[in-house]
């Protein structure tokens, strides 16, 4: 397929390329890459894409658009607050492992909606749908650190959160965590600032080259 001429192939490349297309984005200079009928019809076959984005349902979140991307490049999974099961864990590994991704992104943001309503959940309020009690449930570890450590900012609260995602992850015995192990992709966490538009990574030094 001629559109893996320029596909990154390690984890260093591919994060510098979300970056770079972040940077267009934030300053109103997207190029929107792979967006054409020619690009459409070259991945209509198969799919090669260079990076899984595993990120909060947030609607101002939209991977393709804060990166500048476009068809075949990012293999996009989403939660509320980016809460991990079975069907998220299976997913990632199938954009590493089938698809071939080099990089794996946990993207969180500031102001997260998850993170306040776990929040009130904890203070005693009744979730307002039969199944959102499950997003407190899994976002709580996360507050309980940062409740640990002393931490009460919200937004530090959100960074927290997607280390802490991040680590359950790539714990040993996951199959994430032998593709890392195993050289085949890198994890890293970022955090996207909904009014300025930038994202921000956290631990880059983990991804190599």
């Amino acid at each position: 397929m001629a559109y893996l001429d320029d596909r990154p192939t390690t984890p260093a490349d591919a994060l510098a390329t979300l970056l770079a297309g972040n940077e267009r984005f934030v300053t109103g200079t997207r190029i929107h890459p792979h967006q054409d009928a020619e690009h459409r019809a070259a991945v209509a076959a198969a799919q090669r894409p260079f990076a899984v984005i595993f990120g909060c349902s947030d609607s101002r979140l939209a991977a393709e658009i804060i990166f500048d991307r476009g068809l075949g490049d990012l293999f996009v999974v989403r939660t509320a607050g980016h809460i991990i099961g079975v069907e998220v864990t299976a997913s990632i590994e199938y954009g590493v492992a089938v698809l071939g991704a080099p990089l794996v992104v946990v993207l969180g943001h500031d102001s997260c909606g998850a993170i306040q309503a776990t929040h009130a959940a904890m203070g005693g309020a009744r979730p307002p749908g039969r199944e959102l009690g499950t997003i407190a449930e899994r976002v709580a570890p996360s507050i309980w650190r940062a409740n640990a450590e002393q931490v009460t900012d919200e937004d530090e609260v959100g960074r927290i959160h997607v280390r802490r995602t991040v680590e359950t992850l790539t714990r040993p015995g996951t199959g994430l965590g032998e593709a890392v192990a195993a050289g085949r992709c890198d994890v890293v966490g970022m955090v996207y600032r909904l009014a300025e538009g930038r994202v921000s990574v956290l631990a880059a030094e983990a991804v190599r080259e």
